[in-house]
């Protein structure tokens, strides 16, 4: 057996045992007149610099570089308002902005009191609980040491007549005396003034990819211009003072002494979107308002938290305590800056380039598969050629190469014996 013979055979085990992995494909380009195909052809390749152009590059601004913005927020809340609850523990009071923004300062944030239930001179003693909290009906119901943890205070053992409510009883305990009354004052809001509060917000940003710094506040703006200007979206939208009514009504709430009455908490967003090829002076922001909380939630509705303010009589610690409902509003800064920069721009371009391959993917599924004249277009594209074809080919073009070599040597080495060849010798003679 030959070498090439054993060659063949093995290579055909080889085949035989692993099949497609031991088989290499590679491209074969086929050029087909289609008219109806061309089109379809065309018209992907169009559809795709379309997007690459207008939607990547231009609308998308793929030509930039970008940078997100840094940003720090402080408020200010201008308003006072005044309440005369007779008969109530408020009674007649003058509220400013150290009574009803708290805390004075959040971080992005602010929060101002639209209505209240107080709870004066507060002192810590021994007193009957809140009966819809600790009910009893003997000294057994009121374990002494247990606190309520959904009131006020600790039980002292003792079940008591309920100073709130006649003829009820409730668990004597040790709390801040007398305890709070949780009911709010008829007829809605106490701050029906808070509408026309107003607020100052002041939001310094940096793109610090670019350097460049930016105030809401902007240079054109003096002291007068400041504290007369609102914002309005059609009139002044770059003044940084906000009405309290107007920020609601732009977040679609029109009942103001409905969200007062319980609160509510709002998003002031500041979005700082700047194309800095354009000189930074263009770089202003713009505003938008939401609501957060569900104003149709059946229980927790609203916004509300306590706080109390302590003093001191005759060596003896007295407090206010004060459950404030009112109005959260949450500021959100957001935004990008872009500048030109080749970089994006080539690699923007490049992966449209390489989307152009998708026409003769798709071109390729109609003509293989849904074209009528599949079966002819797909035995000119696709071609197989096995290993032993190749084998042939190859010994083929070996034996001729041979034979033209074997008669090449022979008529050298015939030419060079008649050279060689005395007269009457023998060399002539090889063949």
């Amino acid at each position: 057996m030959t070498s090439n013979a054993r060659s063949n055979i093995a290579v055909k085990t080889v085949d035989r045992g692993f099949g497609a992995l031991f088989r290499y494909e590679t491209s074969k380009v086929v050029q087909i007149s289609s008219i109806k195909v061309s089109v379809i052809y065309r018209l992907i390749q169009l559809l795709i610099i379309a997007y690459v152009i207008g939607w990547v590059v231009v609308y998308k601004k793929g030509y930039q570089d970008f940078d997100d913005v840094v940003s720090g927020v402080t408020t200010k809340v201008k308003g006072v308002q005044y309440t005369n609850l007779t008969g109530t523990s408020i009674g007649a009071r003058i509220w400013d902005v150290a009574d009803y923004v708290v805390p004075p300062q959040e971080n992005n944030a602010f929060f101002i009191t639209t209505n209240a239930v107080v709870t004066r001179d507060q002192t810590q003693g021994a007193c009957d609980e809140d009966p819809s909290v600790a009910p009893c009906f003997s000294d057994a119901d009121c374990p002494a040491g247990k606190p309520q943890m959904l009131g006020n205070g600790v039980n002292t053992g003792r079940c008591v007549p309920s100073s709130q409510a006649p003829n009820k009883t409730s668990c004597e305990i040790l709390a801040w005396c007398p305890v709070e009354v949780d009911q709010l004052p008829a007829g809605g809001t106490m701050f029906p003034e808070a509408v026309n509060f107003t607020v100052l917000i002041k939001d310094s940003i940096e793109f610090p990819l670019f350097g460049v710094k930016r105030r809401n506040v902007l240079d054109y703006y003096n002291s007068s211009q400041l504290q007369n200007c609102v914002y309005n979206p059609d009139t002044d939208m770059y003044c940084p003072v906000f009405r309290i009514g107007d920020i609601l009504k732009l977040a679609g709430i029109d009942n103001f002494t409905k969200i007062a009455t319980v609160g509510g908490v709002v998003s002031i967003t500041v979005n700082w979107d700047c194309n800095l090829d354009w000189d930074a002076s263009y770089c202003n922001p713009t505003y938008r308002f939401r609501r957060l909380d569900d104003e149709n939630t059946k229980i927790a509705k609203g916004w509300n938290f306590r706080y109390a303010n302590y003093y001191r009589i005759n060596d003896t610690d007295h407090r206010t305590l004060i459950k404030a409902y009112g109005l959260r509003f949450v500021v959100y800064v957001t935004g990008r800056a872009g500048r030109f920069n080749v970089i994006p721009l080539t690699m923007n371009l490049g992966s449209g380039l390489a989307l152009l391959g998708i026409a003769t993917v798709l071109c390729d599924m109609i003509v293989l598969y849904l074209h009528h004249k599949k079966v002819i277009y797909r035995g000119a594209k696709y071609e197989t050629l096995e290993d032993d074809d190749a084998y042939r080919l190859m010994n083929e073009e070996d034996d001729g190469l041979l034979s033209e070599t074997s008669q090449d040597a022979r008529q050298r080495v015939r030419a060079s014996a008649q050279a060689l060849d005395p007269p009457g010798g023998n060399y002539g003679a090889i063949e």
